[in-house]
């Protein structure tokens, strides 16, 4: 999961170098926290939340097929 919301993320951002994921496991399911630089984080976030949106969209996706729940958390 770590490595898929970061080639997401990095093909969004103009620094990609500055993308990191970390992984904190919870009860009930796996938290991603993701950082950028502070001048990518609107084209992560998007409009209204859209983008970060279809990120926790298709992690979710992804994660289900595996029976795990995860969380996206953009820090």
């Amino acid at each position: 999961m770590e490595e898929l919301i970061r080639v997401i993320a990095q093909g969004l951002v103009d620094h990609p170098n500055q993308v990191s994921v970390v992984k904190r496991e919870g009860e009930r399911a796996d938290v991603y926290q993701l950082s950028v630089a502070p001048e990518d984080m609107g084209k992560v976030i998007g409009k209204q939340g859209r983008v970060a949106k279809a990120i926790r969209t298709v992690v979710s996706a992804a994660a289900g097929k595996d029976g795990k729940r995860v969380v996206v958390e953009i820090v």
